[in-house]
């Protein structure tokens, strides 16, 4: 369990008792969003996400958050992984707002699950053929499951009476987690960028950093990894064979350096 994966575990369980305390009511009438009443009331954008109507509720969105969060925060680093969360489910409430013209602009939304539904998009982002079981039972590729929880979302957001369900608030994690990917990308350099840096000639007073940093990542001790991180493991180490440190972008730079500290 990663550390910041743990933190929004522990701050959704001890919101969920504070609704115990207080009233479900009292909790979701003060910072549930009601997208009616949004514009008066900012702060709903981000307690919503604090907010469950039951215990299955909560528990869903935590065991999601349980399963796919802590490789995310690996891969991206704590700092970016907030980010990610909190913009994935900020607009989810955005986009619940936008569409509230179709009815519900009364109706709280209260739940994680668009910042979770951003965490699964990065994973899949990320690893989009990773098997994913459901009920543990049924293999599913990362890539396969976004897309039909899309369908199902928009069916549902469109079509269907809804069920309860913020369907809106679950589009809008996909549409924030990618958004919010492809911007750190495009912040960290494109691939226009790491192929200049892959060609750009090295400086002789970086060859002893480059040998030192060879030498700390040699010692990540693999076998202590998860499956998923000693795949992207691999795929570094075997592009650094192929083109050399020089082609490594600084997402991939930090992925090592993180997991060669904890060596």
């Amino acid at each position: 369990m990663t550390p910041w994966v743990l933190r929004i575990i522990f701050a959704n369980a001890a919101v969920y008792l504070l609704e115990q305390v207080f009233g479900s009511g009292a909790m979701v009438y003060y910072f549930g969003l009601v997208p009616a009443l949004a514009w008066m009331r900012p702060w709903t954008l981000v307690t919503y996400m604090f907010l469950h109507g039951g215990l299955g509720h909560i528990f869903f969105n935590m065991l999601v958050l349980f399963f796919f969060g802590p490789m995310i925060e690996a891969r991206l680093g704590g700092k970016s992984f907030l980010w990610l969360y909190f913009v994935s489910g900020i607009t989810g409430g955005l986009l619940s707002i936008v569409f509230s013209a179709f009815g519900g602009a009364m109706v709280p939304i209260i739940g994680a699950s668009g910042a979770v539904f951003g965490v699964e998009l990065a994973f899949a982002y990320y690893w989009p053929r990773q098997p994913i079981y459901i009920w543990g039972l049924i293999p599913i590729q990362a890539r396969w499951l976004v897309l039909i929880m899309t369908a199902v979302s928009l069916y549902g957001g469109f079509v269907s009476t809804g069920g309860g369900i913020a369907h809106f608030a679950h589009l809008g994690g996909f549409l924030g987690g990618f958004l919010y990917l492809k911007w750190m990308e495009r912040r960290q350099g494109g691939p226009l960028r790491d192929w200049r840096a892959a060609a750009r000639p090295v400086r002789a007073a970086k060859t002893e950093n480059m040998a030192q940093s060879l030498a700390r990542w040699s010692r990540i001790k693999r076998d202590n990894l998860h499956e998923v991180n000693r795949g992207e493991l691999d795929r570094i180490l075997d592009k650094i064979s192929a083109s050399g440190i020089g082609s490594l972008t600084p997402s991939e730079r930090e992925f090592l350096d993180r997991f060669s500290a904890r060596s």
